[in-house]
């Protein structure tokens, strides 16, 4: 009796009735920061994982060796098969494409994308056929640096006494005919909002015959339309450790991403570098917040002439 008095008094009501304890948002994984609320059943979410992450390595040692050996070898190989290795990494993680649009073919291009994760890199290298600008601090990441040069990855480290000589290598690489995507956030944002665009990053947009703005949303979750607590489960930001995220990821079914590619347009259509940042950024957030609300998106038409 003394026992029963002192238990709580859900212990003593039928297991219908007894209240539901509150979700907490615990570190429950494996250096991970935050805990899904719609996270499946640990088993199966483990298994999933496991079975990809061996997938995904087993693929990448594949496709390592054939990269090297195209790269000293004359052709476009070079450029084509990346395309192939992040359209198949993309489906080995899980995560479907759609795309909405088409890629520019009066090459070069700069293309211009909302940035808020590494799975950018699988999605954008699966449907653009162009090489990545990423941030210098890539270059240093073990296993993602050999893949990063292997795809042709230019690295800039945006510290000023190497600016222009940074400029001047991606104006080489589009003026031999190869396409560039280029984060013009300068980091990668939550997935909620877009972050302003760096005009500085738009210096080598002389170097290409055209500009196309891209959006990217993930906006699908279990086969569901993801919503804002959704996010962190697709965004990869701020201090995130991206094994912990991968992890999380990796556990989850039916996720699906979005990608606009809206209508090109030759770069000196637009005055100055500040036109042209705004007018890109006006484009991406505007497709990218439609995708955000489920709503239908079209390629949006590219700026007019300014005079």
């Amino acid at each position: 009796m003394e026992a029963v008095a002192r238990a709580p008094i859900d212990a003593l009501r039928p297991r219908r009735l007894r209240r539901r304890k509150p979700l907490r948002f615990a570190n429950r994984l494996p250096g991970g920061r935050i805990f899904d609320v719609f996270e499946e059943r640990p088993l199966g979410g483990r298994i999933r994982a496991i079975r990809r992450l061996v997938l995904v390595l087993a693929w990448t040692l594949l496709c390592v060796p054939i990269q090297a050996l195209l790269l000293a070898l004359p052709g476009g190989a070079k450029m084509g098969f990346p395309v192939l290795y992040h359209r198949v990494l993309a489906r080995l993680i899980g995560l479907r494409v759609k795309v909405i649009g088409t890629p520019c073919r009066d090459r070069p291009v700069l293309f211009v994308s909302n940035h808020s994760s590494w799975l950018d890199i699988p999605v954008l290298g699966g449907v653009l056929g162009a090489a990545f600008v990423a941030k210098a601090e890539v270059g240093t990441w073990p296993v993602i640096r050999t893949i990063a040069r292997l795809g042709r990855t230019v690295f800039v480290s945006r510290s000023r006494g190497t600016t222009a000589r940074e400029a001047q290598e991606m104006r080489d690489r589009m003026a031999a005919g190869d396409s560039l995507i280029l984060f013009p956030e300068g980091t990668s944002n939550d997935g909620t909002r877009e972050l302003p665009f760096r005009s500085s990053f738009f210096a080598i947009a002389d170097g290409a015959r055209q500009v196309q703005p891209v959006s990217v949303v993930y906006d699908r979750l279990g086969g569901l339309p993801a919503c804002r607590r959704d996010r962190p489960l697709f965004a990869w930001y701020g201090d995130m450790e991206i094994a912990s995220h991968f992890w999380r990821f990796a556990r989850r079914s039916g996720a699906r991403v979005t990608v606009v590619l809206h209508e090109p347009f030759p770069p000196h259509r637009l005055p100055n570098r500040k036109a042209l940042a705004a007018e890109a950024e006006r484009i991406v957030c505007q497709g990218a917040e439609r995708l955000r609300q489920n709503r239908p998106v079209e390629p949006l038409a590219a700026p007019r002439s300014v005079t």
